[in-house]
């Protein structure tokens, strides 16, 4: 029987890319999404992978909505905490609002997202976790204070659950990736993407699907003994 593996995200941009790998690479997907109605049914029509609705930052939404795959499709043995928004602003002009936001996706997210499988997880002596950072959480970033501190959080969260998680044949890892050719990305004005591109040392922006092997990578048995570790796939742009 495949194993299941829940993406959150799952549906857009990276996160879409890291359910369609993990299904070609013979797993059961269920791919979490916010709030997109349309983006997701069009995700579905196409990859026939299932997608189910609820916020990450809201625990009871979130252990609801796992209950909800588990009972479809089977208890989840592998989570790519891949969820996660911006509300930029520099520090000074930065709102509670804009703070808060970004720490409920992104940092408190994970734990909601990890939590309720945790349990099955030690009982079963198998596991993996991979939580999607951001080179932003190893170097900070200008007008990104909120979301810095939750990459960085993110990082802190692995290395925790590796240690806990390692006798129960848990792995948990995390991977950074750097600027990624994303509708998000894509969107921005060509000269503010030149000038990105032109801080990459490998003279171009990363694909999705790059960062989809990272993750089918360390959901494997081949990655069994990798456990807390960070893959920094960001073109030689920043080493930690």
């Amino acid at each position: 029987m495949a194993r299941v593996a829940l993406v959150t995200g799952g549906s857009r941009g990276i996160g879409a890319a890291i359910s369609v790998a993990l299904k070609a690479a013979g797993y059961t997907v269920a791919a979490n999404y916010a709030g997109n109605d349309e983006a997701a049914a069009a995700f579905t029509k196409e990859t026939g992978i299932a997608t189910y609705k609820w916020n990450v930052g809201d625990y009871e939404a979130s252990k609801a909505g796992i209950a909800k795959v588990e009972a479809d499709l089977g208890p989840i043995e592998i989570v790519v905490a891949n969820a996660g928004i911006t509300r930029d602003a520099p520090f000074h002009k930065m709102t509670p609002e804009q703070w808060h936001q970004v720490i409920d996706t992104n940092l408190t997210g994970v734990f909601n997202t990890v939590h309720p499988v945790w349990p099955g997880m030690r009982e079963r002596k198998f596991g993996r976790v991979v939580v999607i950072s951001s080179i932003n959480g190893q170097k900070g970033q200008f007008g990104q204070v909120n979301y810095a501190a939750t990459k960085a959080g993110d990082l802190g969260i692995v290395k925790s659950l590796a240690q806990e998680g390692a006798r129960a044949g848990i792995t948990a890892n995390a991977i950074c990736p750097g600027y990624i050719a994303t509708e998000m990305v894509m969107a921005v004005p060509e000269k503010v993407r030149e000038s990105i591109i032109a801080n990459i040392p490998a003279g171009r922006l990363g694909e999705p699907s790059e960062i989809a092997r990272c993750v089918a990578f360390l959901v494997s048995d081949d990655a069994g003994f990798i456990n807390g570790s960070t893959i920094s796939a960001n073109g030689a742009q920043f080493f930690s």
